[in-house]
């Protein structure tokens, strides 16, 4: 796999690569796709509100783009998965989308779901970016 390098967030990330084998970021050429991202710590705990989760989810992502050579200024995609989604969580994301990209929007979706991969989260951020000079 010429081109092709896969990064783990150290902390959780080394973690769930060691439970589930699975990695936190692919780098192809100058695209990075990150695997979604939530709102846990480095020892699997979840904050108590949602506000603090969704907050705590684009920490993560930063530090995963880090990982990677990238930051927010490259993030073109983001698609949200969200458990119970209203109006407030939809408004709560916009926020933090102009906060981190504040410059650009990016293209996103936000999806309601009824579960995710852990039975404590309510937030899952998947991320896509092309590294621009």
């Amino acid at each position: 796999m010429s081109g092709v390098e896969f990064f783990t967030t150290p902390g959780y990330g080394d973690r769930n690569r060691e439970l589930f084998h699975y990695s936190q970021a692919v780098k192809i050429g100058d695209r990075v796709e990150l695997a979604g991202q939530g709102g846990w710590n480095d020892e699997w705990e979840f904050p108590g509100t949602l506000t603090e989760e969704t907050d705590q989810a684009f920490e993560n992502i930063e530090r995963t783009l880090a990982t990677a050579g990238a930051g927010w200024a490259d993030v073109v995609n983001v698609r949200s998965y969200h458990v119970d989604i209203d109006a407030e969580t939809v408004a709560y994301m916009a926020s933090k989308l102009r906060q981190y990209m504040p410059e650009q929007p990016p293209v996103w979706t936000n999806i309601g779901v009824a579960a995710l991969g852990d039975e404590k989260m309510r937030v899952e951020i998947e991320i896509t970016a092309i590294i621009h000079d």
